[in-house]
């Protein structure tokens, strides 16, 4: 071991002495025993880097490359770079003990030194004719982190540690300063710092954001920049997620698309900003990256199915551009970006060209479940499609009164699904009741709940009045019955209208129903939550927690459609895939299906929440957006379209003001009028006196609409369509190929 060692170490400095140092990590692969497999990318992290901290899970390797090469550290967890605009005059220190006792502070100082990481140090003064020697630890650049290393240092059993400032003697301001488990050090602003994990598994944070690879530091024309070296498959693990959501989307196919996509964008730009000493930055003016913190299973299986995979034009890498959401068609390149016609880059409706659609229905017939006047089916449906109330009760007229027996018989049921407190309460005692009133029905459910300690202490006297002095039956109401109808009605398990109710009237079917579902707060648990995907003979596919399911639908399911109006039990749904659902099942049959609907369309984007849009800017908010830009507009007169793309994208348009007129074009008229989109109508709004006071932006889409439709790909995959299909179909007369 030791042999490999020296022959490493003899291997560095022959290959820095060769002058190679400025070629470091350009062409190859491997450092200090870290490779990196090609192809290799490098992202800046940060540029006019004031202050980072960085971090490894498991110990890094800290080189100074310059004229000279330099190990600053061979094991560090902790490095903190601070970069100053004045002159540095202090340090902090920690002061361990002062004794006059050397024997005593080279104990201490060895005691110390076995806890901790960093410099510990033995100075000796003389004070009045006797040696005094001081014991200090860390060199810190803010009492902050002076601060926090004792706390650490009494967690470890050192108390009475002080805090003592030392002066610096620093160079000139700007200096780039490193500090390295509480050691400082004063850095050549001309060389490049590598930070190297100690072994290939540890990986190195940036600000408590993990990344693969290494990390450098080096000095731009923009100043220190932080840039992260590593393989391009590992660096699409850290983009796919956030440029399409794997939680959100969660199809593999249109994560894959996206793979391939962002792959062929990174390889066409790299050395996009050699200038600056790396290829692409980490925000949307590049590809966003979150590095190995924001990975994801599912993407991370996207990207390695499609390892190496690019797209092609004519044999060439195209320029992969892809929007959010399209708004149902996508726009010719040059109407939104200044230049040629892109062959590639063609507007496409994002539709399929076979959309498949499927029919659900039942043959239940609901029953009318009206109390006050308002049909509360869809409310108690989970306690009909779970079998608690059977469809013999169901035949029953529902607004005749309720049986003490029927009570007695339904109770039980919900106990088999949940039980709600351990109560061994007795039910017989009411069965041979023809009729039960409110005020029974008070009794029943706060024994059957073992509510009787929140029903006596839980309100103030003062509530319970409040909730039911317009009650007629106030006056005759006492004691425990009082208070327990009081807490029904705060607590929502009895509905408001029993405020001013007669309580002793008889409960009818419906009602009780109702108020059985208001106690039962724990129905949501029944539910599953997922996304439609296709129906096959009596079954559905479904997608939940990224995990494909097929579930019996039998032909009397209770079924509902959510729309923006409320719930509503349904007979028969078309579905085109990628809905929203939930439902309660038993042993795999659904019981209880409700499906989600979208806006009313059937482009691939439907499940965008921004496949339609309206922003309402009164003129004096628009004129503030576009001073921002055009500061000499004046007053903001009118928004005229002089021409649109084949998407209907405003591709050409005039900003009119009192002091000029402004031409814009393309992108510009999104940044300028601060939109989602381009693809955009205006309404205007006017006063009494016919004064602009509005304009109304009803659009569609978000972002520049151009290339793939990233929710248009997951509304593919749900179809049925695989990554190069979707690619295909945005992309037009490109080639799918594997280059490496």
């Amino acid at each position: 071991m030791k042999a490999l060692k020296y022959f490493i170490a003899a291997f560095l400095a022959l290959f820095f002495i060769a002058g190679k140092p400025s070629e470091f990590g350009r062409e190859a692969n491997f450092f200090q025993g870290f490779m990196i497999p090609k192809p290799v990318i490098k992202i800046g992290l940060i540029t006019k880097l004031k202050q980072a901290s960085i971090t490894a899970s498991s110990g890094m390797k800290i080189y100074q490359v310059g004229r000279e090469y330099q190990i600053l550290s061979d094991e560090a967890d902790e490095a903190v770079i601070r970069v100053d605009k004045e002159k540095l005059s202090e340090k902090f220190i920690l002061l361990l003990t002062q004794t006059k006792d050397r024997q005593e502070a080279e104990m201490l100082a060895a005691e110390v030194s076995q806890k901790v990481l960093g410099p510990i140090e033995i100075e000796e003064k003389n004070e009045g004719g006797e040696s005094v020697y001081y014991v200090k630890y860390g060199e810190f650049l803010t009492r902050g982190q002076a601060l926090e290393a004792i706390h650490q240092l009494e967690k470890l059993g050192n108390r009475d540690v002080w805090i003592i400032k030392e002066d610096i003697s620093l160079p000139e301001a700007g200096q780039v300063w490193l500090q390295i488990n509480h050691r400082l050090l004063s850095i050549n602003k001309e060389a490049d710092l590598y930070f190297i994990p100690s072994n290939a598994q540890s990986f190195l944070s940036l600000n408590g954001k993990s990344y693969r690879g290494i990390f450098v530091l080096k000095n731009t024309t923009r100043g220190l920049s932080l840039i992260n070296i590593l393989n391009i498959e590992d660096y699409l693990k850290g983009v796919v997620p956030l440029e399409l959501s794997p939680v959100t989307f969660n199809a593999v196919e249109a994560l894959k698309a996206q793979a391939v996509a962002a792959r062929t964008y990174a390889l066409k730009n790299l050395g996009k900003n050699d200038y600056l000493g790396f290829d692409l930055t980490d925000t949307q003016s590049s590809q966003v990256y979150g590095g190995l913190s924001v990975e994801d299973p599912l993407s991370n299986l996207a990207v390695d199915q499609t390892a190496g995979e690019v797209i092609l034009y004519k044999g060439k890498l195209i320029d992969a551009l892809y929007t959010s959401t399209c708004g149902g068609m996508t726009e010719d390149a040059e109407n939104v970006f200044s230049g040629e016609s892109v062959p590639y880059l063609k507007s496409t409706v994002c539709t399929c060209d076979k959309q498949p659609d499927w029919l659900l229905e039942t043959s239940r017939i609901y029953p009318a479940f009206w109390v006050k006047n308002r049909d509360v089916l869809t409310e108690v449906m989970p306690l009909l499609a779970t079998g608690v109330i059977e469809n013999e009760f169901l035949k029953q007229d529902l607004n005749e009164p309720i049986s003490g027996e029927e009570i007695v018989n339904i109770l039980p049921k919900i106990s088999q699904i949940k039980k709600l407190n351990q109560t061994n309460w007795d039910l017989e005692s009411f069965k041979n009741l023809k009729t039960i009133d409110f005020i029974t029905l008070s009794r029943i459910l706060i024994g059957f709940n073992g509510w009787q300690d929140k029903a006596e202490h839980f309100m103030l006297e003062s509530e319970v009045k409040f909730l039911l002095h317009d009650s007629p039956n106030y006056n005759e109401l006492k004691g425990k019955d009082l208070r327990a109808l009081g807490y029904l009605l705060q607590s929502g398990v009895f509905p408001d209208f029993l405020r001013v109710e007669n309580l002793k009237r008889a409960v009818n079917r419906a009602e009780f129903i109702y108020i059985l579902k208001r106690s039962w707060s724990w129905t949501d648990d029944l539910f599953h939550q997922g996304i439609f995907v296709a129906k096959k003979d009596n079954y559905i596919e479904v997608m939940e927690e990224r995990e494909r399911r097929l579930l019996y639908f039998p032909e009397d399911a209770y079924l509902e459609r959510k729309i923006e109006e409320g719930l509503f039990p349904a007979r028969k749904l078309n579905l085109l895939g990628g809905e929203k659902i939930s439902w309660v099942e038993n042993e795999g049959k659904v019981q209880l299906l409700q499906v989600i609907f979208p806006a009313n369309t059937d482009v691939l984007d439907r499940n965008s929440r921004y496949n339609r849009w309206t922003i309402r800017l009164s003129r004096e908010d628009l004129e503030k957006n576009i001073r921002k830009y055009y500061p000499r507009i004046g007053q903001l007169l009118d928004l005229k379209i002089i021409r649109r793309g084949k998407s209907g994208r405003v591709a050409e348009m005039q900003i009119i003001g009192d002091k000029s007129i402004i031409g814009l074009k393309g992108l510009k008229i999104r940044s300028v009028l601060n939109l989602k989109d381009t693809l955009f109508y205006i309404d205007r709004e006017y006063d009494a006196d016919q004064h602009l006071t509005h304009f109304i932006f009803t659009g569609r889409g978000w972002g520049h609409g151009v290339g793939l439709c990233q929710v248009g790909a997951y509304g593919m995959a749900m179809a049925g369509a695989d990554y190069k299909k979707i690619l295909q179909h945005y992309y037009h007369n490109v080639k799918i190929e594997k280059i490496f």
